[in-house]
């Protein structure tokens, strides 16, 4: 079943990781509690010398899909023609594993991966949220605990990017006024 959910991508940058994954445990906790639907958080964590690390909560891994096709197809080839088959139902399911991960994009796509990897400061850790049916008062509410984060990128529109930058006690960026014109 598809999701015609219109999608939202919010990114908040925070100075450590344990801060990071604290907002990533308060949008879960949103989730459950049915204020937005969460359908990927990636972690961006920029190290002082530019270095970056990239942790993706639901794309596939290569090693881990094609350890898991491996023993599938194995399983399935031993079956079908004994020991040669295992090893050939093994060699072929760990290639198509693979293969698939790297195909394969659930979550936030691979774009906006490499524009959070280019954008967030050195020294942050940035959390990225792809999410639907976003209860965005419920958002900027959650937001108020984390002062001193920053708003790196969000689709919204302007009024709610006013509300979370205030929220985060970021000084609102000069974008023509303060967005109270267009509520949604």
């Amino acid at each position: 079943m598809a999701d015609d959910s219109p999608q939202t991508l919010v990114g908040i940058s925070f100075g450590d990781t344990f801060r990071a994954q604290e907002f990533l445990t308060a949008a879960q906790r949103l989730a459950s509690n049915g204020q937005m639907h969460l359908k990927d958080a990636v972690f961006v964590i920029k190290r002082e010398d530019g270095t970056t690390i990239v942790r993706e909560t639901i794309d596939p891994q290569p090693g881990r899909t094609a350890l898991s096709g491996a023993v599938w197809a194995s399983l399935f080839g031993l079956l079908l023609g004994g020991p040669v088959g295992w090893l050939a139902g093994g060699a072929i399911g760990a290639a198509g594993g693979a293969a698939a991960a790297k195909l394969v994009d659930l979550g936030v796509p691979d774009e906006w991966v490499h524009w959070f990897r280019d954008e967030v400061q050195p020294g942050t850790s940035t959390l990225a949220l792809l999410v639907t049916d976003l209860d965005r008062d419920a958002l900027v509410t959650e937001l108020e605990r984390f002062s001193g984060a920053k708003l790196v990128y969000a689709n919204l529109e302007p009024y709610w990017l006013d509300r979370i930058h205030a929220a985060l006690g970021e000084v609102t960026p000069a974008n023509g006024g303060s967005g109270a014109d267009e509520l949604p």
